[in-house]
């Protein structure tokens, strides 16, 4: 009986649980979807199966259940458009795992997250979430991971955060935190994992964090820290890394740096540290990657780094070191990067580096070098860039050097090299980009560089090289620039110069070239700059140079043209320098020169011109000097005889002759009384328009923190300019808003339209020395297909970029247009393609160091009128985002950032080729594919239907197009993948889409 009643008593508390249970689970379920029905994109596709008809702890997505309660929501990469404020964090009380990454949520962190008391896994990384952390997380206890990197949250890191006994890992990085890092941290003794960096984060580094001896990673980097590194870091023995580079350290490197025996990787670049590199560095063992570069390091180079044998990448530039290269060197048989450049560096270079057999990388330009190069350096077979430019080696090239095929990029300038220059340098088929500027060679050019078919750089001034430049320099299509100047060339300009469609500048000036310029040049359109002055070169100056329509400099001065000057330099109005002195050039200055408004340097010098000086020039500054030795001109310029004015009207009796005496007595009278009276109230208005304009620039200066400029420009000037230009911004200007700010077209008198990007009011400089290098780098590139960065001007009331304007606007925008993406036929769309990977490709392999975009897609891919494509805002979130709270996101745009990012969080050339391939599989369907991205990088190609990838509003391509359109497709495919060591980089893509005629087979 007993027995029977302990039974029903069993059956009916399992009743009870049940239905309390089924209770709870309802509730929860109702209120998630009360959640959901705040979010603006309730067509969501992957929320689809929560509904109340449904079971959510069985069928709705991303819902994980344990004894009916719902304990796991992973709701990452779900393309969720809302905010946390209606999520219901009371009525989850058994929640301990919570993913909400990868979204669109905005908003604030609300104080009630510290309800979810069972919460061990917490991630909001990746979202636009903005506010402070609310103080009330310091009540998960039970936390263990605390993830919320890559949002705008400000203020400072609460101090309850040191609260959570239990994390392993802490996340904070990629927001706009600031104030000083909590000393409670150091409270979190189990705390593996510690990134703090990318925010503005300041005052001095805690020594606690050094109680935190389970650390395996210490990211402080990309800060506004100050002060010492703490010795107290040298107890973290098991830390393997530990970055706090582009900060405000100063003091020394502590020597209890070398306690650290796990690190792999040490990088304290871009900071004020001081004094020598400490010898027990030399004892971290494990190190694979030291950057010690950009500081104020003193002292000789320790010979105890040639115990690192593991060392893979040191980089120990832009310092103040001094003595030798230490032979211990010849030890780092791993070492692939080495970066000495720019220290004080001396004595001569040790063969031992001849050992270093995997060396790909070896940069000791601007230093004080002597001696010759050492044999072997390139023993491995490997060594892609090699500069010693601007040292005191002397001597021949070495043998063994000679015949390095590996070669890339090799920069020998502004030494003293001797040696028979067509022997010296043998066939370098991957070479880019060669340096011999300013040494001692002679001889011939090498007939090696001819079969360069990479070859985009080939400077040679300041040698003695003679004879005639080769007719076979032609084969080189892409080259962009090219100086053969201040040598002893002689001959002709050979015609085949017609066939470097790609020259940007071409610098054939100090030697003895003779003969006319060969029509072929006229199809050089991409040149912005030519100078072939100092030369024998006759006939005339041909009318084709008014398609140059880019250049900035031409320079024909000290030769013997002839002729007229022809009125169609007029057209070249970005032209910055003109000078056709000290020539035979003859007959009238043409007036279609005064539409040259950009000229800063103009010169007509020593020729036989003649005729009045046209008034639309006078206002010239120093038309003096410009035109003196022309003794036939005349006009109201300063040294120059007026021209005479013949009288009309001349009558022959001698009523006319009286008439005549008094109108040459009267009318000057009469005209100097006008005259004196219009310039008196010219004069007066002049300097009353310049008082009131001095004092509203007076009180507009007194108003600032004084103007910041980096331009190709007079910076003072073009800030102004675009002032007034835009009524001080007013908004019938704006023809844009982006993340970080306003895009307004302006008409400037010195560059025509330009498109000027007006940062956000909150915008700040916070590593000024840094910020400006990365803006001169930009400033100093030109590549076709990428849009030109004039410069930055900054006071306390307007920050602003000026970019070079494309009048048809972002790629998206016309993919996005009925009518204009029928314009957009299949070869134009593949040279959009092609454009932005020759883009990406030079950023990433041709510049030093590399420049990554970090933002990739269709709406930064801009289109001039010919739809020639022009990549904007390139390495623009990298120097705008750590100061910027307006930032909708690190690096990239939503459907185009790499999958990698969501857990590593470093972003490198590989993340660029990731949004490459959807940009171009974007550009051939005409709309971004979406989740189907996913499918196309696992599925196998024969899978794949090409009709499914095309855009329908084009007619089906033809044979030909079709197998170009496949071709792109699969390499597009193979930039998805999700290893991004798999991916092929832009060097490979651009190579293989230049392939003339194209190899549809990708190894």
């Amino acid at each position: 009986m007993m027995v029977s009643t302990i039974l029903s008593f069993l059956q009916f508390s399992t009743l009870l649980y049940l239905l309390a249970v089924t209770f709870a689970s309802t509730e929860e379920a109702t209120d998630l979807l009360k959640w959901k029905a705040t979010f603006q994109n309730q067509s969501n596709s992957l929320l689809a199966s929560w509904t109340l008809s449904t079971d959510a702890c069985r069928d709705w997505y991303g819902v994980t259940c344990f004894n009916g309660r719902v304990n796991m929501l992973n709701m990452t990469n779900a393309g969720v458009i809302g905010t946390l404020y209606d999520f219901p964090f009371s009525s989850l009380p058994f929640l301990d795992y919570l993913d909400l990454s990868m979204n669109h949520l905005s908003g604030t962190i609300p104080p009630e997250i510290g309800k979810l008391t069972n919460l061990v896994y917490l991630d909001l990384s990746i979202n636009q979430i903005t506010g402070t952390i609310p103080p009330q997380i310091g009540s998960l206890k039970k936390l263990e991971i605390l993830h919320i990197f890559v949002n705008q949250l400000n203020g400072s890191i609460p101090g309850e955060v040191g609260h959570l006994r239990s994390l392993t890992e802490l996340d904070l990085s990629y927001n706009v935190l600031n104030g000083s890092i909590p000393v409670s941290l150091g409270n979190l003794h189990n705390l593996s994992y510690l990134h703090l960096h990318d925010n503005q984060l300041s005052g001095s580094t805690p020594a606690e964090i050094g109680k935190l001896v389970n650390l395996i990673e210490l990211d402080l980097s990309s800060n506004q820290l100050t002060g010492h590194i703490p010795p107290e870091l040298g107890n973290l023995i098991n830390a393997n890394l530990f970055n706090a580079f582009s900060n405000e350290l100063s003091g020394s490197i502590p020597i209890e740096i070398g306690k650290m025996e796990s690190l792999e990787e040490l990088s304290l670049h871009d900071n004020n540290l001081s004094g020598p590199i400490p010898k027990i560095i030399g004892d971290l063992t494990e190190l694979k990657l030291l950057h010690l570069y950009s500081n104020q390091l003193s002292g000789p180079i320790p010979s105890e780094l040639g115990n690192l044998k593991n060392l893979s990448d040191l980089e120990l530039s832009n310092n103040s070191l001094t003595g030798q290269i230490p032979p211990s060197f010849g030890n780092l048989r791993n070492l692939q990067i080495l970066f000495l450049c720019h220290n004080k560096l001396s004595g001569s270079i040790p063969k031992e580096l001849g050992y270093l057999d995997n060396l790909v990388v070896l940069e000791m330009d601007e230093n004080q070098f002597s001696g010759h190069l050492p044999e072997h350096l390139c023993q491995g077979g490997k060594l892609e860039i090699f500069t010693v430019n601007s040292n005191n080696l002397s001597g021949p090239i070495p043998r063994s050097l000679s015949k390095c095929s590996s070669f890339k990029r090799v920069r020998f300038d502004n030494n003293s090299f001797t040696g028979n220059l067509s022997e010296a340098f043998g066939i370098y088929p991957d070479l880019e980009l060669i340096y011999l500027s300013k040494n001692d060679f002679h001889g011939e050019l090498s007939s090696n560089w001819w079969k360069c078919k990479n070859l985009t750089d080939l400077l040679i001034d300041g040698n003695r090289i003679g004879g005639c430049i080769p007719p076979e320099i032609g084969n080189l299509k892409g080259l962009q620039r090219l100086d053969l100047s201040s040598n002893h060339l002689v001959g002709m300009i050979p015609g085949e110069f017609g066939k470097l469609t790609s020259l940007e500048y071409l610098f054939l000036q100090n030697n003895h070239i003779s003969g006319n310029i060969p029509g072929e040049l006229g199809a050089l359109t991409k040149l912005d700059s030519l100078d072939l002055s100092n030369n024998r070169l006759n006939g005339s100056i041909p009318t084709f140079i008014e398609d140059y329509r880019h250049v900035f400099l031409l320079n024909l001065s000290n030769n013997k043209f002839g002729q007229k000057i022809p009125k169609e330099i007029g057209s070249i109005t970005q032209l910055n320098v003109l000078d056709l002195s000290h020539n035979l050039l003859v007959g009238e200055i043409p007036p279609q020169l005064a539409n040259l408004n950009s000229l800063v340097s103009f010169n007509l010098s020593h020729n036989r011109l003649s005729g009045r000086i046209p008034e639309e020039l006078e206002s010239l500054t120093g038309l003096q000097d410009s035109l003196e030795g022309n003794t036939g001109l005349c006009g109201n310029v300063t040294g120059f005889q007026p021209c005479e004015r013949p009288f009309s009207m001349v009558k022959k009796h001698s009523m006319a002759k009286g008439h005549k005496l008094i109108l040459i007595t009267v009318l000057p009278i009469l005209g100097a009384l006008v005259l004196l009276c219009a310039l008196a109230g010219a004069l007066l208005m002049r300097d009353q328009r310049r008082r009131v304009r001095d004092v509203e620039r007076r009180d507009s200066i007194k108003k600032d923190d004084g103007l910041l400029s980096i331009s190709t420009l007079h910076g003072s000037s073009l800030y102004w300019d675009i002032l007034k230009a835009t009524e001080e911004f007013d908004a019938t200007f704006c023809i844009g808003k982006g993340g970080f700010g306003s895009v307004y077209k302006v008409n400037l008198p010195s560059l025509g339209n330009v498109a000027v990007k007006r940062l956000h009011s909150s915008f700040e400089i916070k590593h000024r020395k840094s910020f400006m290098n990365e803006v001169r780098a930009l400033t100093g590139i030109k590549h076709r297909n990428i849009v030109r960065l004039y410069g930055f001007c900054s006071n306390a009331q307007h920050s602003f970029l000026v970019y070079e304007y494309m009048e048809r606007g972002s790629l998206s925008s016309i993919l996005s247009n009925e009518v204009e993406s029928k314009k957009l036929d299949w070869f134009k769309r593949v040279n959009i393609i092609k454009g932005v990977g020759y883009a990406l490709s030079y950023m990433h392999h041709d510049c030093s160091p590399p420049i990554v975009h970090r933002d990739i897609s269709s709406s930064n891919v801009l289109l001039d009128p010919e739809f020639e494509p022009r990549v904007s805002d390139f390495g623009i979130a990298k120097i705008l985002k750590p100061n910027s709270s307006n930032c909708t996101a690190l690096a990239g745009t939503y459907g185009y950032v790499a999958p990698e990012l969501a857990y590593t969080m470093k972003v490198t050339e590989m993340c660029d080729v990731y949004s490459f391939g959807v940009l171009a599989l974007e550009v051939i369907k005409g709309k971004h594919l979406g989740e189907y991205l996913t499918q196309l990088a696992k599925s196998s190609t024969r899978d794949v239907q090409l009709s499914n990838l095309l855009d329908e509003r084009l007619p089906h391509p033809e044979d030909e197009v079709k197998e170009l359109l496949v071709f792109i497709i699969k390499l597009a495919r193979s930039c998805l993948l999700e290893n991004p060591k798999s991916r092929p980089t832009m060097h490979f893509i651009s190579h293989m889409l230049s392939m003339d005629p194209p190899n549809y087979q990708i190894p």
